[in-house]
């Protein structure tokens, strides 16, 4: 009678030999064992980092297809105080109007000329493509006109340009310009610009548009808020380090060793953020 031979594989035998004694065997056998879960450990990480990126992502999304963040916020629309008079109103920076932009751009110079010094001719090119990505969100900050809808305020540039907008809820002074993005692989609302005229500073306006800021990004679970302001610039950073308790974050340049003009400032609402974003 022929043997059957079975077109199984069979599993490979270990066979002791003077070479592998049964310590040595037990210890490949280990080897082994070790690095399979190595090897799974190393998946399921990377699919809990897929995962989690999924949902990153899709925060970020969601927050930027919303087209009115102030529509959730209706008490933070108006801002009564200190012989103050203002209304807020969403905006994007691909729909802005000429006017509109036009005024944040003398506003801008009119702020930051000074603190940025040397640096600003090339800022202010930079500041001009950011303020019409269509990821910019706006609140656009409107006096409310007492007796003329149709008041006009003028704005001073440095080099005496004035620049006028009439809108008919009353004239803009100041504004506030935004982006939820991915910050150390965290989800955060970027404080790009925060921006208001002289006249209407220093009258609670700031903290109040600060407020709000950080009301829509904790409602778009988003881990932080984060800003760069110029260390020249000592009532900014003052402003935001002692009268809204923002830190300096350890992304910023100074954290790192490096010398810059700017500070980046951070306002964390999660342990994960604030591990990363302030006790790295």
């Amino acid at each position: 009678m022929e043997d059957h031979i079975s077109n199984k594989a069979k599993a490979p035998e270990y066979q002791l030999s003077p070479a592998m004694d049964s310590s040595t065997l037990e210890r490949r056998r280990s080897s082994n064992t070790d690095n399979n879960l190595t090897r799974e450990k190393k998946k399921l990480k990377r699919s809990e980092v897929l995962a989690k990126k999924k949902v990153v992502d899709e925060l970020i999304k969601a927050a930027r297809a919303e087209n009115n963040h102030l529509a959730s916020f209706p008490s933070f629309n108006h801002f009564h105080g200190n012989g103050l008079s203002v209304c807020l109103k969403s905006g994007r920076g691909n729909k802005l109007p000429s006017p509109v932009k036009n005024y944040i751009q003398s506003l801008l110079k009119l702020n930051m000329e000074g603190p940025y010094g040397s640096e600003w001719l090339e800022e202010e090119k930079v500041k001009r493509k950011e303020m019409v990505a269509p990821e910019a969100r706006y609140i656009l900050v409107h006096e409310v006109a007492n007796s003329n809808t149709n008041e006009t305020i003028t704005v001073l540039t440095a080099d005496e340009t004035p620049t006028s907008w009439v809108e008919d809820s009353g004239p803009m002074v100041g504004f506030v310009q935004y982006r939820f993005i991915l910050e150390e692989e965290l989800p955060v609302l970027y404080v790009y610009e925060l921006q208001l005229e002289p006249s209407v500073q220093g009258k609670g306006l700031g903290k109040f548009l600060m407020q709000l800021i950080e009301l829509m990004a904790q409602k778009n679970r988003m881990d932080a808020v984060i800003l760069t302001v110029q260390k020249a610039n000592l009532l900014a950073m003052d402003f935001y380090i002692s009268k809204l308790r923002y830190v300096v974050s350890s992304t910023s340049p100074s954290k790192m060793g490096i010398e810059k003009s700017y500070e980046i400032l951070c306002k964390t609402f999660s342990h994960e953020a604030k591990t990363i974003l302030e006790d790295s």
